[in-house]
Parts: structure tokens; sequence; C-alpha cells
């Protein structure tokens, strides 16, 4: 097991609008993963659901050709600012998941899904679509696990990071019947943040967190296109 390396992201240069995810403990081991990829400028990389548009930004300080997509308005003008309080060149783009790049083939796709499992379908306020995701946690990571491979050149790579609550196994399996060849990155335990502290009762109500749990898993799954 992996533990996330120290912020590779100057967090005092980041701006988030209200509403937004800022960079947490999955950004950082997230951003770890992307750090172990070989990037050059002649890669280009797309960050799904670019929340604060960190791993975009980061991307593109490695050298990368960047575009990045949210489908929060809020999220798409934080990015933007972001990018450009650092002097990077980001493409962001408003809509869902993989929908305004289509078209297009990328060799780096990194995305922070939302995928906190929620007991409730519909969303008691604006700022938790940037991490609830139904009742599995799963709502956007299974749309990304069967688009991914439309969206990347051969050997392009995709490296997802979402909890353990949501089923690490069941992403793997997804993601190799889509004929990506996978495995898990990165790993780390992180103490229960303000929103599955919240819901504690109901998650082990639920079996997914056990009476003496305390700490969440994050995975980073790389999967790549052969």
């Amino acid at each position: 097991m992996t533990t996330a390396a120290a912020p590779p992201i100057d967090l005092g240069k980041l701006w988030t609008l209200p509403g937004v995810y800022a960079p947490q403990a999955d950004t950082y081991l997230l951003a770890q993963a992307l750090q172990a990829e070989e990037i050059t400028a002649d890669t280009d990389v797309l960050d799904v659901c670019t929340g604060s548009g960190a791993l975009a930004v980061l991307a593109a300080r490695m050298g990368a050709r960047v575009a990045a997509t949210d489908i929060s308005r809020r999220a798409v003008l934080t990015a933007r600012m972001n990018a450009a309080r650092a002097g990077q060149r980001v493409r962001v783009l408003h809509g869902d998941l993989t929908g305004p790049v289509a078209r297009h083939r990328f060799d780096v796709v990194v995305s922070n899904p939302p995928y906190v499992p929620a007991p409730h379908a519909r969303r008691s306020h604006r700022s938790a679509v940037a991490w609830d995701a139904g009742e599995g946690g799963r709502q956007a990571v299974d749309r990304i696990c069967a688009h991914a491979r439309h969206v990347l050149r051969p050997q392009g790579v995709l490296l997802m990071v979402h909890s353990g609550l949501c089923g690490i196994e069941e992403s793997l399996t997804r993601l190799t019947a889509t004929g990506l060849r996978c495995s898990v990155r990165e790993r780390s335990h992180v103490p229960f943040g303000p929103v599955l502290t919240q819901r504690l009762p109901w998650l082990r109500a639920r079996g997914l967190i056990g009476a003496d749990e305390d700490t969440e898993e994050l995975v980073v799954i790389r999967a790549e296109r052969i």
C-alpha cells in the first residue's frame, strides 16, 4: 500500500467557487499516479470531472496538451481561472463526462468522478453534485468505465480514482470487459471526511462500512488500451 505524497499542486494558487470540489486526498493520489506516466509535449491529456482544474493544470505543467470537462458551470469557470492564474493553457469544456470530446482521442485520461454513495436520489444542495453518485456510488464511475476506451488512443491510459466503498473489483471487471488492461496503481487509507461521517449510520446499515472501520480506502485504477 502507498500513501499520497506531498501535494504536487500549490493550493495557495488554486481558487474554488462555492460548490466546486477542492483538491483533497484523492486529488493528490491521482496526481501521484499521473506523475508516474510518461508525459511529453506530444501527449494529449483529458481531465474528466475536472472540478478545480488541479489535475488539468498539473498535466499542463508536465508539458501536455490538455482538455478538461465538467458538468458544473461553476467548475468550468473555476478550472479556467486556475489555469490562467497558473499560466497554463487548458481547454475547459462544459458538458457531461466525455461528451464534449466524443470525437477526439487522448493518450491519457484522468478522472476524479463523484463516487460517494448517497441515500437519496435527490440531492439536498447544489454542491452535492461534486460527490454524490447514487446508492452504490457508481453512477458516474460505471459510465466512465463504459466509455473510456472510446476516447483513448491505442496504448492510451485511463487513471481513475475512487473509494473502495463503490467497488474496486467492479470497476476492474467493467474496464477489462471493454478490452482494457487494468490494475490498481495507487492505494491509500484516509480518515472519513465530513460527508462520509454524516452518513456513517446509513453506510453501516447497508454494510458498506464495518462497525470498527474509521478510514476510507482510496484507489487509482490504471487501465490501458491494448
